[in-house]
């Protein structure tokens, strides 16, 4: 059996400005009909900004969604067409006033394949250079300062819940230990 879906008839239900909501009927492989609500979004960038070795730049805002203020790794959406590590430049450089002289792809990643086809492109961001930060109108954002062994000790704890930000922040720390 093929592991597929053939979509038979597809309508958006809602458009946004972040957002669109598509609502797909779809065969499934054994011939079965079924409807999918698919959350589509044109992908986003996260970084973990390198300091030195040791430290890394987080920011922490208030999430709606979560209902409380999160502990992250910059990040930010794709403005229509635009390459993710443009994205990464403008997000660093809004978020915490940085420019990185070095950006490397860690990895890419669906962050809820199940109902969303937003696709995220993870950077290590190193040999930062402080510039002034340029956040948006609706932003409010904490710049936060952290050793990486304390970021690693806040994602086991729970402090730090968010997932770009614990998949980022290890695999940061592996590439760092790595390269030692």
């Amino acid at each position: 059996m093929e592991l597929r879906e053939e979509t038979i008839e597809s309508r958006m239900a809602f458009e946004g400005r972040l957002v669109k909501l598509r609502v797909d009927r779809v065969r499934l492989p054994d011939g079965k009909e079924t409807t999918r609500e698919i959350v589509v979004h044109r992908g986003a960038i996260a970084a973990v900004p390198l300091i030195d070795t040791d430290r890394i730049v987080m920011v922490r805002q208030f999430r709606q969604a979560a209902g409380e203020a999160l502990l992250e790794i910059p990040a930010g959406t794709l403005d229509p067409n635009e390459e993710p590590v443009v994205c990464a430049v403008r997000e660093l450089r809004e978020e915490i006033g940085y420019q990185a002289n070095k950006l490397t792809l860690m990895f890419r990643s669906y962050l809820a394949p199940g109902y969303s086809s937003e696709m995220l492109h993870t950077f290590l961001a190193e040999d930062l250079t402080q510039i002034q930060a340029e956040p948006e109108a609706d932003e409010f954002i904490e710049i936060v300062e952290v050793r990486m062994a304390d970021a690693v000790d806040m994602i086991r704890s729970g402090e730090i819940r968010d997932a770009k930000t614990i998949c980022g922040v290890l695999m940061a720390q592996r590439i760092i230990s790595a390269s030692r």
